[in-house]
């Protein structure tokens, strides 16, 4: 049953369908990659346009990197607060001779919205504003007080947003978090996250000698660069899959029962899913769950291993460099400091001429299964969908949850409304013109459900 203010609501959005896609595509033609630092003066400043135009206090925050947007609208102190989160930076388009039509020229095909950034996340983040504006067009004022964040860093590792949100903590003071972002199910259920991994990346960076060498004339005297490392990143990582470095799983916190459970009612096609990446095996060890491999196990990935000769034919040289590059994904409660110096130890320990280049971090973020916030989302989401959304203890991914969770410690949520293939950070980037609509919907369900609590 739809609630008696919540249905003129969603009476108003079903009528301007056409209008909410012609602003959309407005929107998303205007490009802001933050890797480039192109367009996001620009866009910020349209979001600052567009966010006042609708009745929202807002200004573009300067920081060391690019302006957060913030906006809020405050009803009554004794109603609920919702933190919004986003980001108007995209992914760069390349390569562009991919791209079926032009990334920044946004073109329909088959009930899809073809550009760079529509799914991630310009048109998720958009369609929250348009469920704003809904109510605010149709009951003239909101059902609950609401802050919206929009960050124009979050493709290049969000390096400002903890800073900002420590330095910001009152303005940004709400009773939980929402962020629109990611892909739904591949069946086009809806989802609901509560955690997601964190991340570390390095490098192992080793030189062995002045020069390369004639692998003859110094073969066996003088040490191989790419050997040094492989026997190195053979001793952090087992061929049952098994991490080995020393230390790194002392500060995981396992699984609850609750989320076992939960891994376990969601739905997975296996054959499906391998059929679609080419997969003849999973990775190791072989009897872990899927689900688990996911939300509750870090990883050790090698990015890229360079050094020697890479070119076409054969070239008989001894290299005296080689560089891997490494990320872990982290699970709560690990700390990026803690596996930093559980790497650096185990270098010292097995390769002390090996040099750990230590690059970007992101903590992970954990919000317990029975907070009543995310039960309260999930009732909105079947109100505007439907559908009861499949529960995701935690995403494989990482997003700067954390900020939320352990520096305003609020709890943090991931609704997305993008479709499975929105093929964000590829060519071809898409949102389902239908689902974009639904999204629209599915915030105005969030907003009226906060004003009836």
């Amino acid at each position: 049953m739809t609630s008696p203010t919540l249905r003129p609501v969603f009476d108003y959005i079903g009528g301007r369908h056409d209008d909410y896609v012609a602003r959309l595509i407005d929107y998303v033609r205007n490009p802001s990659i933050s890797a480039h630092n192109i367009g996001i003066k620009e866009v910020s400043e349209l979001l600052v346009n567009m966010l006042g135009e609708i009745g929202m206090e807002v200004e573009a925050i300067p920081t060391k990197g690019h302006p957060f947007v913030l906006a809020r609208y405050m009803v009554d102190a004794t109603k609920p607060t919702v933190l919004l989160y986003g980001h108007y930076d995209v992914q760069p388009p390349d390569p562009l001779d991919l791209w079926e039509s032009p990334p920044f020229e946004p073109t329909i095909r088959n009930g899809r919205i073809y550009a760079r950034g529509v799914g991630d996340n310009k048109g998720q983040h958009f369609a929250q504003i348009m469920a704003i504006e809904a109510h605010l067009k149709v009951h003239g004022t909101l059902p609950c007080n609401v802050i919206f964040l929009l960050e124009g860093e979050e493709e290049i590792g969000s390096p400002q947003i903890a800073n900002f949100v420590r330095d910001h903590k009152e303005q940004l003071k709400a009773d939980f978090v929402v962020t629109a972002d990611g892909p739904l199910h591949e069946s086009g259920n809806s989802t609901l996250t509560y955690g997601v991994r964190g991340m570390t990346s390095f490098e192992l960076r080793v030189r062995t000698a002045s020069r390369d060498a004639h692998s003859g004339n110094y073969g066996g005297v003088m040490p191989n660069a790419i050997w040094t490392l492989v026997h190195l990143l053979a001793t952090m990582k087992t061929p049952d899959g098994r991490i080995t470095i020393e230390g790194l799983h002392d500060q995981i916190i396992p699984p609850t029962e609750a989320d076992i459970a939960a891994t376990k009612a969601l739905p997975l096609d296996l054959p499906a899913y391998m059929a679609d990446m080419g997969l003849t095996r999973l990775d190791e060890p072989a009897d872990r769950p899927f689900w688990d491999r996911l939300m509750f196990h870090p990883t050790l990935t090698i990015n890229g291993l360079h050094g020697g000769y890479g070119g076409p034919g054969t070239k008989s040289v001894l290299p005296c460099e080689a560089v891997a590059k490494c990320d872990i994904r982290l699970v709560e409660a690990m700390t990026p400091e803690h596996v930093y110096a559980c790497v650096k130890a185990h270098v010292a320990k097995h390769a002390p001429e090996v040099e750990v280049i230590t690059y970007g971090s992101m903590l992970p973020s954990r919000t317990p299964l029975d907070d009543p916030w995310g039960k309260l989302i999930q009732e909105a989401i079947v109100e505007a969908r439907e559908e009861k959304p499949l529960v995701y203890p935690s995403a494989g991914g990482s997003l700067p949850d954390y900020v939320f969770t352990k520096v305003l410690g609020v709890p943090a949520f991931v609704m997305p409304y993008a479709n499975a293939d929105e093929a964000n950070h590829a060519p071809n980037e898409n949102m389902e013109i239908a689902l974009f609509l639904k999204g629209i919907r599915t915030g105005a369900a969030l907003l009226d459900r906060l004003g009836r609590v």
